[in-house]
């Protein structure tokens, strides 16, 4: 909206006539206006309802495209992990595997060492009874010993055939406490095996998992591409049928304007018309409410562009009665799309130089184009037709048709 005010406000201004020195200041003027309409054009972004639904769809494609990136990036992140843990999973398996075939091996090779120790034991008893029972025959020889020393070796014999026998049984335990060993072990690698085996097949539910999700995230992100394609797409028909709208309001303006010329023009020529004296209290306000957003350069609220606020805005709930800030005529009164409700209020001659006042966003009209009005006098009521977010009252001050602050006016 404040964009338009600069297009319509410099529109305006571009036609006025100075009182003196009309040649070469009208001349500087028109250039300042071609400079301002160029920066008016530039600074011209999304204004009307239309581009700011527009425009607020782009935004948040923007976002949710933003999101949507950062979401895959996350998810990739995850599936690559997963796939890193994938292969160490299936290395941990692997390994496990070969633990239990190892473990197997052993546990056959156990089998049969033990088995052959069996039979070495059972050869080894056999080949002892054979010769009788040791116990009897080495009590026997050591009745027959003849001496001392050779009762000590009848007792040596002794020890070595029993010992023989105790040696065959001890290695024959050891290979039976080896294979459960062994049997232990396979046991434990056979567990292992199907930890590792169990944990793959769920890491697998995972990584399918993380691979659905990235397909639906790219797929988002695709989806969002288009979105934002279709709402850049809609911003610039928007934007383009904004300035189209501020095109055919500038020639309305124009006619306006010549209008405005014409009255500055006759004020030059009779210089001694109209009010003289201190404007500060010389209009009115218009409504009782307070100012939200005055005249002046700032960055626009809604659009944070820099551009000129051509007048002050008024708090003015809707249907709030708008009144006359003087006595005069009703030069102009009519619809855009910018301004919605716009009515022209002359107010005459103000030392030596024509005063207009502009109010915009009327919901309705009190009074007709040619009217005249007294000062106080209600001409309309409060709006928020055209460009504009809510009920309020865009009220602006014309001296010789350029855009002044209204404050020290009021």
């Amino acid at each position: 909206m404040w964009a338009a005010s600069v297009a319509c406000s410099i529109a305006i201004g571009a036609m006025a006539v100075p009182l003196a020195n009309a040649s070469d200041d009208l001349k500087h003027k028109q250039k300042q206006v071609q400079g301002q309409i160029k920066s008016a054009d530039h600074d011209l972004d999304e204004s009307s309802a239309r581009l700011r639904r527009a425009s607020a769809a782009l935004a948040s494609a923007k976002a949710q495209f933003a999101d949507a990136k950062a979401e895959l990036t996350v998810v990739r992140s995850k599936l690559e992990a997963a796939r890193l843990r994938d292969d160490e999973m299936q290395a941990r398996l692997v390994t496990a595997e070969a633990r239990l075939v190892t473990a197997q091996d052993d546990l056959a090779a156990g089998q049969d060492e033990l088995e052959r120790q069996r039979l070495q034991v059972t050869d080894t008893v056999t080949s002892i009874y054979e010769q009788g029972d040791p116990q009897l025959l080495a009590f026997s020889s050591l009745l027959d010993a003849q001496t001392p020393a050779d009762l000590m070796r009848r007792m040596e014999a002794q020890n070595v055939i029993v010992g023989s026998e105790t040696r065959a049984y001890d290695d024959l335990h050891a290979a039976e406490v080896l294979l459960q060993v062994r049997e232990n072990e396979v046991a434990s690698a056979k567990d292992d095996v199907e930890v590792q085996r169990r944990a793959a097949a769920d890491h697998l539910v995972t990584m399918q998992q993380l691979h659905e999700q990235t397909q639906a995230a790219k797929a988002k992100v695709r989806g969002i591409v288009q979105d934002r394609r279709s709402a850049r797409q809609a911003a610039g028909e928007a934007r383009a049928k904004d300035r189209a709208a501020l095109a055919r309001l500038k020639k309305r303006e124009d006619k306006i304007a010549e209008r405005i010329q014409r009255i500055a023009q006759r004020a030059a020529r009779n210089a001694q018309g109209g009010y003289h004296g201190d404007t500060g209290g010389f209009l009115e306000r218009p409504v009782p409410g307070y100012i939200t957003s005055p005249f002046g350069w700032r960055i626009h609220p809604i659009y944070h562009y820099w551009g000129l606020h051509d007048g002050d805005d008024f708090h003015a709930p809707c249907g709030t009665p708008l009144r006359a800030s003087g006595a005069g005529t009703v030069m102009s009164e009519y619809y855009s799309s910018v301004w919605g409700n716009r009515l022209y209020l002359n107010l005459g001659t103000v030392n030596g130089k024509n005063v207009t006042v502009i109010y915009n966003h009327l919901s309705r009209y009190r009074v007709g184009q040619g009217a005249r009005v007294g000062r106080g006098d209600v001409v309309g009521y409060a709006g928020t037709t055209g460009w504009s977010t809510a009920c309020h009252l865009h009220f602006t001050v014309m001296v010789n048709g350029t855009a002044v602050n209204p404050t020290p006016w009021l």
